[in-house]
């Protein structure tokens, strides 16, 4: 699986991002058709919707089940766009399928699952249709090795037209978005497959429907070559997600005022800039190099004095005072906590490995 070729859809125009879009839920035939309609008004090319929705608590409403997917085959007969729906089990894989449907994507709690992966590669190649379209959502938690997993699954089943969905990653706690970005998992998803088509979903990693305008643009700005946007013809009347979805006429708006750029420009001028790069990290690399010198000379220090490696209040105190002075320098706070945690956790290595003799 060296090579995953990019997707291409003929109803895309070549250079143009690939829009998916339509309601978290499929709810009446009413509001699926509306919807639709709208959305074709507005270019709009691939229409989603769930019919199975696998809900955090029992309770909710789960997804209208079969009686769905006549409607989305109705979108497409009378609106000629594609129609796409999220798959978890066999017997969702062998109905959809069934019923014309154009995309699958797996969802982020089953491409956590690796017996429920393999099961959807089986049905899809039982069925007969490992041509068609998949779309794989990152895992719920970030780990890049399930997400390429289960591509990999998919692949070995002899399902090639694949495509990655980046809808960001759960946490603990209240933050600014739904599920954290976490960008560096989909550019190493990125880096392991070029060619490879990676879609953003702003809608999930947002969970605001504010916030989806500046993520779609970031992610086109970071060369995404799609995304999927929950749109509903009533969004505060939505069954599920309903603080996330936009009206037609809103992402019609968002999509028009997207900056898309330039690819296929030489690269040519950026050579300098790119050596000065690597002249800064090299200096880098031998400034980390002397610290965790200093820091065995340290681990030396507190095994003489039987003193113990972890020291809470020193660390503390070293974050507070460095995030401060980060910040005056206009380095992001998220950023400088990680790498600051980074360099903590090797010191503290290095110290355990002097203290236990396994460093002279």
């Amino acid at each position: 699986m060296d090579v995953i070729a990019p997707l291409k859809f003929p109803c895309i125009e070549s250079g143009q991002p690939i829009v998916i879009a339509g309601p978290c839920s499929a709810e009446t035939r009413q509001q699926v058709i509306d919807t639709a309609k709208g959305l074709a008004d507005s270019g709009i090319k691939i229409f989603r919707a769930g019919i199975w929705k696998p809900r955090t608590k029992p309770g909710g409403f789960e997804g209208i089940g079969t009686d769905g997917l006549e409607w989305l085959k109705e979108v497409k007969n009378t609106t000629g766009m594609l129609i796409a729906t999220e798959v978890a089990t066999r017997n969702h894989v062998e109905e959809a399928l069934a019923a014309g449907v154009d995309i699958l994507w797996i969802g982020a709690r089953t491409s956590a699952n690796p017996f429920a992966t393999q099961e959807i590669a089986d049905a899809i190649a039982r069925c007969g249709r490992t041509d068609v379209t998949v779309l794989v959502k990152n895992p719920i938690n970030p780990d890049i090795e399930l997400w390429v997993g289960a591509l990999e699954r998919l692949y070995n089943a002899g399902i090639h037209n694949l495509g990655a969905i980046h809808r960001g990653f759960s946490t603990y706690g209240k933050h600014l978005y739904r599920n954290m970005p976490q960008w560096r998992i989909p550019i190493e998803l990125r880096l392991r497959f070029p060619s490879m088509t990676i879609i953003c979903d702003p809608s999930h990693i947002g969970g605001k429907r504010e916030l989806i305008a500046p993520l779609s643009q970031q992610a086109m700005d970071m060369g995404f070559n799609g995304l999927i946007i929950e749109s509903h013809c009533s969004p505060d009347d939505a069954w599920s997600d309903a603080s996330q979805q936009i009206t037609p006429e809103i992402l019609n708006f968002i999509l028009n005022t997207l900056v898309i750029r330039d690819t296929s420009t030489t690269t040519e001028n950026l050579t300098l800039l790119r050596q000065q790069i690597d002249r800064i990290d090299n200096e880098l690399l031998e400034i980390l190099s002397r610290r965790m010198a200093v820091s065995r000379d340290i681990g030396r220090y507190k095994k003489e004095h039987r003193m113990t490696v972890v020291q809470p209040g020193r660390y503390n105190d070293i974050i507070h005072s460095r995030l401060e002075v980060a910040k005056k320098m206009g380095i992001g706070e998220d950023f400088m906590k990680v790498i600051l945690l980074a360099i903590h956790d090797e010191s503290v290595r290095q110290q355990i490995e002097i203290v236990q003799d396994r460093i002279k």
